[in-house]
């Protein structure tokens, strides 16, 4: 399930409220996603005409320090970012503050990657887009080398660390990241390098179909495609009442849903990411999100 990290709900207490009760229920993980800034420039949102980005992007919480939070306040229940845009960063600033976070939650972190997309947040970062691609490939062998045996040292066209004593070291060895992307690049790199793909679901086919491509191309590279991880984010309404005609795969009521991902069995996806959290009603989506649980295990 997705924290109430943006938007009308965003705020400790109601990001307590759903870490809390998202591990009472029995969920797999809590994820934040990461958004630096909202123009007030209209762009073109991945081929879209020109608009403003979503008003949900004017209040974005910070995702580490947010799952810092919550990892205080829970026990078991996975900690990710779907994702953090990993480029606006420098990796050893990333890799340590990942490492932190796992020693305080005792070994429950996923690092959800992705490369970023918004113009404005590269200018702010002041990094050139243009290291889109191959900077993906020297982020996470530095984050990596980091996470590993010191001293710590890597060279790169991007990056350098010399040889150093970096710590904290993360209580798993490693952390295992997650490269969010649907493109064909995307996730080729991801079955090249990542331990797992964080899709945008859109629908069954789709979502099985990129599945199987990324578990392929992995078995490909000579790696062990099923011990990589598939998480399926679903960018879609948690409704209270039943959506007719239309309804978006992994959309509507959680008792709708729940039939969605009893679908999903063998298909290559291993965990599904409720994304969507109401903007009006933070009781409602308590609520919902113990029907939803209800629902999965009636199905299981």
């Amino acid at each position: 399930m997705q924290l109430p990290t943006g938007g009308a709900l965003a705020g400790p207490a109601n990001i307590a409220r759903v870490a809390k009760e998202a591990e009472r229920l029995g969920y797999h993980s809590v994820w934040t996603y990461e958004r630096l800034l909202r123009p007030m420039a209209e762009i073109s949102m991945f081929g879209a005409p020109p608009a403003r980005i979503p008003e949900t992007y004017r209040l974005t919480y910070e995702p580490l320090e947010t799952l810092s939070y919550v990892a205080g306040m829970t026990d078991t229940i996975r900690l990710g970012t779907s994702v953090i845009d990993a480029l606006l960063h420098p990796p050893i600033v990333l890799a340590r503050r990942f490492a932190t976070l796992d020693q305080f939650s005792g070994g429950r972190v996923v690092a959800g990657l992705g490369q970023g997309w918004m113009p404005q947040e590269f200018e702010a970062a002041n990094v050139p887009m243009k290291r889109m691609g191959a900077g993906m490939d020297e982020v996470v062998a530095a984050m990596r080398a980091c996470w590993g045996p010191d001293p710590t040292q890597y060279e790169g066209r991007f990056y350098r660390i010399e040889a150093a004593e970096v710590n904290p070291k993360p209580v798993q060895q490693p952390i295992p990241i997650l490269f969010g992307s649907t493109t064909p690049a995307g996730i080729a790199r991801a079955a090249r390098i990542a331990d797992g793909l964080n899709p945008i679901a859109f629908s069954a086919e789709q979502l099985a179909g990129t599945a199987a491509t990324f578990r392929r191309l992995a078995a490909e590279a000579g790696r062990d495609a099923a011990a990589l991880a598939v998480v399926a984010r679903a960018n879609v309404p948690l409704t209270d009442e039943p959506m007719g005609e239309g309804r978006p795969f992994l959309g509507g009521a959680p008792e709708q849903i729940a039939v969605d991902i009893a679908g999903l069995e063998g298909s290559g996806v291993d965990t599904v990411l409720v994304a969507s959290i109401r903007q009006t009603d933070i009781d409602l989506e308590l609520r919902l999100l113990d029907r939803l649980q209800s629902a999965v295990a009636k199905l299981a």
